[in-house]
């Protein structure tokens, strides 16, 4: 419409009253008053009984603030509506995650799209797997599977997701990238990822980690946690595939022992592939006064670890007893203590929660007896309610640190079990380090420039308090560097 006045095709604008030509005061009041008089268009509003022709009285803007005034005060009370659905639990997006539908009997609730969930599940199957997700979108591809803004087309009928029906087997990367980072396909409702800056302003902004609302065991799941943690370990280190599309399997698994940074590979096309090796990644960012370099070749590595994992697995399977008391006899009492301390603080911190839902209590009924002032009790309720929030959000944390005690000995007993399940290991992969292995670290040569010395790496398993030291050893002399501590 705007065009048309500017190029003069337009001679009088009739709304039914100022509210339908805008809510924001300041633009209303420049069309009105600038904008309509510069190209003699007349502006007429029914209801309000403003006509441009007989010239603008004072009322017109103040209705033009006073409209404003209410989108806004309508989305101070959206706002608040949608903040209160956050913070139970509740899901606060409108859109649907690929793989998941709406329960015929609960809207409100999500369950598994029979036909969506496996291919979501073979997504983390693949990542798993070291496929990278230019490798995994042309699997999909290759097995005609529809990208989800097709798939929601031909379902639902709409194109909110525009989807290119020329092609509609071909995913994009961003696609898959983002559906192996959320965490709604583990089971959990994540709220307040994003927010606005006011209702004038659409544009989302991405929230701080403390602001966000995590709620676990929701819905159910269509990944295990399990698998959803090593892909998220495996996006972690570098995620550039190679020519195949296979990303490093070893990625978020390799740090430098002394400053703690992760350490990448380095491959090249002027690079032969026996020769690529890993470096600490402190060093290739901030020199040498940072760190060191703690070289280590990409074969020799997997050799070392394929070495102890096989001697380790084995040892579990033949001695189960003996392994397991000495898994579990490292870190016992400090586990003890820690559960104690962990389980004080729970409790004094449900105990503050169930105040709180006091104090909120007394504060409504004073408000609804006129106590207190509406302002007055917006003003406490909300810092009563960000401290309770605050609260819930540490209750989770001390409830998964008490679980992932409690679980010490039922991952040993699991070790054994994969132990027990996989005779024999033939090559490092994706799963074996998954099963096995938690982190590996790399020491520093401490004979710069040796040939004959190599690095001591640290291998943590998959339980705490089990693990092994053993030099990095040049291709020639294995046997005679052969080292091993628990």
């Amino acid at each position: 419409m705007l065009k048309d006045v500017e190029n003069g095709l337009v001679g009088t604008v009739i709304v039914k009253d100022q509210s339908r030509h805008g809510r924001d005061h300041l633009e209303t009041d420049k069309l009105m008053e600038i904008v309509f008089p510069a190209y003699d268009v007349r502006f007429i509003a029914v209801t309000d009984g403003v006509d441009s022709a007989n010239g603008f009285n004072e009322m017109s803007g103040i209705k033009n603030y006073f409209n404003d005034f209410y989108a806004r005060d309508t989305s101070k009370k959206i706002r608040a509506v949608f903040r209160a659905k956050g913070e139970r639990g509740e899901r606060v997006g409108t859109s649907i995650p690929y793989g998941y539908m709406k329960n015929p009997d609960n809207p409100k609730q999500l369950i598994p799209d029979p036909v969506t969930a496996p291919v979501v599940r073979q997504i983390y199957e693949l990542c798993a797997d070291g496929k990278g997700t230019r490798a995994i979108c042309r699997y999909l591809e290759e097995h005609e599977i529809e990208s989800p803004g097709v798939y929601e087309f031909h379902t639902r009928g709409t194109k909110s997701k525009h989807p290119d029906l020329e092609h509609p087997y071909l995913w994009a990367q961003q696609t898959v990238r983002d559906m192996l980072s959320n965490r709604i396909y583990c089971g959990d409702t994540v709220n307040f990822q994003t927010y606005s800056k006011s209702n004038k302003l659409k544009k989302r902004i991405k929230n701080d980690p403390e602001n966000i609302l995590i709620f676990e065991n929701t819905h159910e799941p269509i990944v295990s946690r399990e698998l959803f943690a090593l892909v998220q370990k495996h996006y972690e280190g570098r995620k550039r595939p190679d020519r195949q599309g296979d990303t490093d399997k070893y990625a978020g698994y390799v740090y430098c022992a002394d400053c703690g940074s992760k350490m990448y590979l380095n491959r090249g096309k002027s690079i032969k592939p026996e020769n690529n090796y890993y470096q600490c990644g402190g060093y290739q960012t901030k020199g040498g006064r940072y760190c060191t370099v703690h070289r280590i070749k990409a074969n020799v590595l997997d050799r070392l670890v394929f070495k102890q994992l096989r001697d380790m697995t084995a040892y579990a399977r033949e001695k189960p007893e003996e392994f397991y008391e000495i898994a579990a006899r490292n870190g016992r009492e400090t586990a003890e203590l820690e559960k104690k301390e962990s389980e004080k603080k729970r409790i004094k911190t449900e105990s503050r929660i169930k105040e709180l839902d006091n104090i909120l209590s007394c504060l409504y009924e004073d408000k609804a007896l006129g106590k207190i002032t509406p302002e007055r009790y917006d003003k406490l309720s909300s810092g009563y309610e960000k401290e309770q929030t605050e609260l819930v959000s540490e209750l989770a944390k001390l409830s998964t640190e008490l679980d992932s005690m409690e679980r010490r000995d039922e991952c040993i007993s699991e070790f054994i079990e994969n132990a027990k399940a996989n005779l024999e290991i033939k090559e490092i992969t994706p799963n074996i380090l998954k099963t096995f292995i938690s982190r590996i670290d790399v020491y520093e040569n401490p004979e710069k420039y040796s040939r004959s010395c190599g690095n001591m790496i640290l291998i943590h398993y998959t339980f705490p308090s089990l693990n092994k030291s053993e030099p990095v050893l040049p291709p020639i002399a294995d046997e005679a560097f052969t080292q091993a501590a628990c």
